[in-house]
């Protein structure tokens, strides 16, 4: 067993203590979420996707406040009429979004070994011309921006806090780890956007699992 002082259990409650005070004590260069009003979720607004061919159960698992999300690279879609691959995603339901800047907050963790997964995404309105404004994939321990930007090159075996900035207005997104601004780019508009996590499988470099863990998953939002 671990001991305490290398827990990443310890790592996200210094996390969750730091986002209190100014979150220097994670290494960070502020609170993203400062000036943003807090969008109440209900349990009912997580809903899940996972393969067809297996019970939720087999792929997604909800205890003591952590969301973990499995997927094989040989699964089935989340359903019998999409050809997409594999995923056990959250999408939160309900807070649809076309004006404003909303704002995704949730503590991640991604253990060694998972690979060619997207593991956070804003998605458009169904039908749109783009599926997507942005995904996050891991590849090989590094979190990247689609497959392209390099995010947070250690991402591996610890909690980070994840902050997911969208001004429509602007089109424009911005990427936090830890509190500290690492990412940001212009996007193509669209209709209408939604946020999903967990584990959604890709096209390249996929390991035969992938997995991710949530908790304290929050939208925020300014108009």
């Amino acid at each position: 067993m671990a001991s305490l002082s290398s827990s990443p259990w310890l790592h996200l409650l210094l996390l969750l203590v730091a986002k209190g005070g100014t979150f220097a004590a994670a290494g960070g260069s502020g609170n993203p979420t400062a000036g943003f009003q807090k969008v109440q979720l209900a349990d009912g607004d997580f809903q899940v996707q996972s393969p067809y061919n297996v019970p939720e159960s087999q792929r997604f698992q909800y205890r003591n406040g952590v969301r973990t999300f499995w997927v094989h690279r040989n699964d089935k879609p989340f359903n019998t009429v999409t050809h997409t691959n594999p995923r056990s995603e959250v999408k939160l339901r309900g807070h649809d979004y076309s004006s404003g800047v909303w704002q995704f907050e949730g503590y991640g963790y991604v253990p060694s070994g998972t690979s060619g997964v997207s593991v956070m995404q804003i998605h458009n309105e169904e039908g749109a011309a783009h599926s997507t404004v942005l995904m996050l994939h891991v590849y090989d321990g590094v979190l990247r921006f689609y497959s392209g930007a390099a995010i947070e090159p250690d991402i591996y075996d610890r909690w980070f806090r994840l902050n997911v900035m969208h001004d429509v207005g602007a089109s424009t997104v911005a990427v936090y780890v830890d509190g500290e601004r690492k990412f940001s780019t212009s996007v193509t508009p669209s209709e209408s956007y939604y946020f999903k996590f967990g584990v959604y499988m890709q096209h390249h470099d996929q390991s035969s699992c992938m997995e991710s863990r949530w908790t304290n998953v929050t939208l925020y939002t300014k108009h």
